[in-house]
C-alpha cells in the first residue's frame, strides 16, 4: 500500500500547486501574446484602442517667417531681410564650427 494518500501532501499542497500551474500557465499565454503583437508589424496602437495620429509636419521656415510678420512681430524691412538671410543660408554658423 505504498504511495496512498498523495505522498503526504494535504489539500493546501494540493492548491498550492494548482495555482502554481495556473500562474505557469498564465505567464506562458502573456509571453505568447506580447511575442505576436510585437512580430504583427502593425501599427502601434493607442491604449483606447485607436491608431495613434502620425506627428504634425513642421512648417517651412519661410512660412513661420510669414506667420509672424502677419502676427505683427516683425516689420516688413526685417521680414525681408530674415527671408534674404534664409534663402542665402548667411544667417548659419560655419561648417565644423559650434554655434
Amino acid at each position: 500500500m505504498m504511495y496512498w494518500n498523495d505522498h503526504g501532501m494535504n489539500g493546501w499542497g494540493l492548491g498550492l500547486m494548482t495555482f502554481s500551474m495556473l500562474l505557469f500557465l498564465g505567464l506562458i499565454i502573456f509571453g505568447v501574446v506580447l511575442l505576436v503583437r510585437h512580430l504583427d508589424g502593425s501599427p502601434q496602437q493607442h491604449p483606447s484602442g485607436r491608431p495613434t495620429p502620425p506627428p504634425p509636419e513642421r512648417p517651412a521656415p519661410e512660412q513661420l517667417l510669414a506667420e509672424r510678420l502677419a502676427r505683427g512681430e516683425i516689420d516688413a524691412d526685417d521680414y525681408r531681410q530674415r527671408l534674404e538671410a534664409l534663402r542665402t543660408g548667411a544667417g548659419r554658423p560655419p561648417a565644423g564650427r559650434p554655434s
